[in-house]
């Protein structure tokens, strides 16, 4: 019977994340179709040990599980699982508790008999499974794939609850479906098949809310912050190409969501929070964080040691788990190989990749009677990486930055209430964030967007520059123009995503990747980046190509001393930043916003997630032999970052109100923020000189070695290092500006800017400096340079007549109270002596122009 094989996958799942389950129970009650559980708890260690998360479960609940098994229509209808409500509470390992505390107490209370049912690796189906002479093997083995890529998940009211300190980061999802879809990306009932080897996929999340507020001491939250994101819904597609029938797992992944509107919020109290969870991502991502650290690797062997010795349990606790296996294995095989050693985010986020979608030993083990199944777990150690290919778009973004006050009730037993206004907003079209990857040795992310701008909102610090009742036009309100809008650019931001018709996987092919660096660096230029989104565009490419054919390494070991491990591997990592044609205006009402967000990220007290390591020189030096030196010098792995900005316009206006010495001393630290409002009325000032700066390219690149420490260390203890070596132990930055010039304008009434008049020709400069690493390790080399620079100007020019010398003094004075500002009666004195003879001057070209036009005979030159 078809039950003796499907209820068994189904029960082995069920009963591996979900305590206290009776088997007979859950047995008899698929063999009716429908199963509902209630009020159920997580195997949280389970969870823990196949996520392999950063994180630490600390609890997790299902209010209500559903298993629906159509038996009659097993081949045609998917087995629908569904969980209403389920909460999870996670916070971050620290270097005390990690998963190899085993050995010590545990802080979330697990019983031994949990860790021993999650140590043991299950064991065959066919020891519970009957053999069943009417079926063939090959028929159970279709027909259990089929079962397993149809299997629709559906969650209501999914809540992810994240805390550290005082933050409390809430996920609120309504609804989330994951069902399989064919060809145009509508629901079916699907599988592989030898002409389409692909799978196809569609998980659909609606009414996504995102919470951050702030709790005290113990824990409660006083008063609840604006939601982040409220409310949004989006669609993420799965495509999985597989090389062949009997192939175990996918060689292409790709995993593609979509936005059409993403409207996030930010209050001032909100931001330093913010920007920590910022911070968490990018210490995962390097490694600072969620590894072990010095002195924790007996407390591994301990770890293990617990697990060896949870084998010897109690028949009882182990029969449940002989019984029903898990039916992914091959997510023990890839998952278990770096145990032993972690790694950074990377090494996580990889390890995790394989084992959502890799179904693979089981299928055989279902039938058992496959000759070749001994051999699965060889096989499956020698399968290359898959390339995975994950993507986010969002038509478009709007972030709102707003500043909250308390407001008291009217009863003194009231609660207070927060109380926001909204003072900025960023707006952003055509966002795309992708990244691509296979194994560890090659990982590339690209982000763009084709257009972005930044408006000022409402009154700030009590001065009411952007009321209701100003009537001021939204070309005053917005200080910040960068790209195109979506209108003239068109779709772009989606090419080759799962959301483009034109992609090879809606047209039936196979998408071609490049995996190479310099291939890479050939196609994915600056010139294309700018044409596909004409705003931003970033490339971050890391590689590591192992020369001697031994494995990747994810580090260079200088301080080994030993040949065979220097040189072999070369690690290679750039960055290229494009900001594309920008228009920046800094009035008074952007400047006092963005020092306003500023004064209010610097507003917290966490601890950095990883400190600088104080520059102290360690006495035992590594010494190197004239061929390891040779070697070394061979290839040195470096940092490189590029960033460039083309077409730059900024326009400094005049102070029209100027606060800037209640924020100032708060960002540089002299004293505490203070809820400082102004009392006096704001009038706006027209017309309103300004400074023009026009630039039409700015390029800044910047390397750094890639392992300092362990490279200053070696060179530094060398005789005499060559030229090569003493290079890659210095930071190098170099600055080019392409056609820079400025002038002064004036803004009238109407909202437009009048023809600059020039201050300063256009000119080009540059500029490099270089800085030594760890200055300590080298006081015994006194000739050695600790920073050099070189400047280069081939020509600068400043022309300006007593009036414009005196209108730019009066900008200067506006924005730095010092002298007295003077009136606006002679600001617009000076303003008309300044552009009036321009105007002049114009008149007289044009009206020459103009006579010469109306002349019938063309002018005749006399020598």
């Amino acid at each position: 019977m078809l039950e003796s094989y499907v209820t068994p996958i189904l029960m082995s799942y069920v009963n591996r994340y979900i305590k206290n389950l009776k088997p007979s129970d859950l047995q008899l009650s698929l063999w009716g179709g429908d199963v509902v559980l209630s009020k159920l708890e997580l195997k949280l260690d389970v969870l823990e040990q196949e996520l392999k998360l950063p994180f630490t479960f600390l609890s997790g609940h299902i209010h209500e599980l559903r298993i629906h098994v159509p038996w009659t229509k097993l081949g045609s209808e998917p087995v629908v699982i569904t969980i209403n409500t389920m909460e999870c509470i996670l916070k971050l390992k620290d270097g005390i508790q990690d998963d190899h505390e085993s050995c010590g107490s545990n802080s979330t209370n697990r019983s031994t008999t949990e860790n021993t049912k999650s140590s043991i690796k299950p064991r065959r189906i066919q020891q519970a499974a009957p053999t069943d002479p009417d079926l063939p093997p090959g028929y159970v083995q279709s027909l259990i794939r089929r079962v397993v890529n149809n299997v629709n998940i559906v969650i209501n009211n999914l809540i992810l609850k994240y805390v550290e300190d005082d933050i409390v980061l809430s996920v609120n999802i309504t609804s989330a479906e994951c069902y399989t879809v064919g060809e145009l990306w509508d629901r079916a009932f699907m599988d592989i098949s030898a002409t389409d080897l692909v799978l196809r996929k569609v998980i659909n999340f609606s009414d996504c809310t995102v919470c951050l507020d702030k709790r005290n001491a113990s824990g409660k939250i006083e008063f609840y912050q604006d939601p982040l994101l409220y409310k949004c819904s989006f669609r993420t597609r799965l495509h999985f190409t597989y090389d062949n029938l009997n192939s175990k797992m996918p060689s292409v992944i790709k995993i593609h969501t979509l936005v059409e509107s993403l409207k996030l919020s930010i209050t001032d109290q909100q931001l330093p929070m913010f920007i920590r969870i910022m911070q968490l991502g990018i210490a995962l991502y390097y490694g600072e964080i969620g590894s072990f650290k010095e002195g924790e690797i007996e407390d591994s062997t301990c770890h293990n040691k617990d697990m060896l010795g949870n084998i010897t349990g109690s028949e009882d606790e182990t029969r449940i788990d002989m019984q029903y296996p898990t039916q992914y294995k091959g997510q023990e095989l890839y998952s278990q190989q770096d145990e032993e050693q972690p790694q950074g985010w990377v090494s996580w986020a990889w390890s995790f990749v394989p084992a959502i979608v890799s179904y693979d030993d089981g299928e055989e083990d279902f039938v058992g009677n496959d000759p070749a199944s001994t051999t699965h777990q060889q096989k499956a150690q020698a399968l290359k990486d898959p390339i995975v290919s994950i993507g986010f778009y969002c038509t478009k973004a709007t972030v709102t930055f707003k500043l909250t006050e308390m407001q008291a009730e009217s009863s003194y037993y009231s609660p207070q209430k927060v109380k926001s206004k909204e003072v900025l907003c960023w707006e952003q079209e055509g966002t795309t964030v992708e990244a691509l990857m296979m194994g560890e040795p090659f990982f590339d992310c690209q982000i763009g967007f084709v257009g972005c701008r930044a408006m000022c909102l409402k009154g700030i610090m009590g001065v009411k520059d952007f009321e209701e009742n100003m009537n001021r036009s939204e070309t005053e309100a917005c200080f910040f123009i960068c790209g195109e809008n979506l209108s003239t650019k068109g779709f772009t931001y989606l090419t080759n995503s799962l959301f483009d018709y034109r992609s090879p996987e809606n047209n039936g092919t196979r998408a071609e990747f490049i995996l190479d660096s310099t291939h890479h660096k050939e196609t994915y230029t600056e010139i294309a980046g700018m044409q596909r989104f004409g705003a931003f565009y970033m490339d971050y490419l890391y590689t590591m190509e192992n020369t001697s054919g031994k494995g990747s390494t994810n580090q260079q070991d200088f301080s080994s001393g030993k040949s065979e491990d220097l040189g072999t591997v070369q690690e290679k990592s750039t960055k290229s930043l494009v900001i594309g044609p920008l228009d920046f205006r800094l009035d008074s009402s952007a400047v006092h916003r963005i020092l306003k967000m500023i004064v209010c990220a610097l507003e917290h007290e966490y601890e950095p997630y990883s400190r600088l390591k104080s520059d102290i020189k360690d006495e035992n030096e590594t010494i190197l032999n004239p061929e390891e030196v040779a070697f070394l010098e061979e290839y040195i792995p470096t940092r490189h970052t590029s960033v460039t900005l083309l077409k730059c316009t900024c326009t400094i206006s005049m102070a029209e109100f100027n606060l800037l010495d209640h924020l100032l001393p708060v960002i540089m630290g002299e004293k505490n923020s203070s809820n400082f409002m102004n009392t006096t009325n704001f009038q706006s000032l027209r017309p309103l000189p300004s400074i023009r700066i026009l630039v039409d390219k700015i390029n800044v690149e910047h390397s750094v070695p890639m392992y300092a420490e362990q490279l200053v260390h070696v060179v530094s203890s060398l005789t005499q290092p060559s030229d090569n070596l003493l290079h890659y132990c210095y930071v190098h930055c170099y600055l080019k500006i392409f056609g820079f010039q400025a002038g002064l304008t004036s803004l009238d009434c109407s909202g437009s800017y009048c023809l600059p008049v020039p201050i300063i020709p256009s000119f080009s400069t540059a500029l490099y400096g270089k800085l030594l690493k760890l200055p300590t390790y080298w006081t015994k080399r006194s000739q050695i340079a600790i920073t050099e620079g070189i400047f280069e100007l081939p020509n600068l020019t400043i022309q300006a007549t007593r009036a414009q010398t005196l209108l730019l003094q009066a900008i200067y004075q506006s924005w730095s109270h010092l002298g007295s500002v003077s009136s606006s009666a002679v600001i617009e004195a000076l303003i008309n002596e300044v552009f009036l003879s321009i105007e002049i001057g114009c008149c007289y070209v044009a009206q020459v122009d103009l006579e010469l036009l109306a002349s019938n005979d063309p002018p005749t030159s006399t020598s």
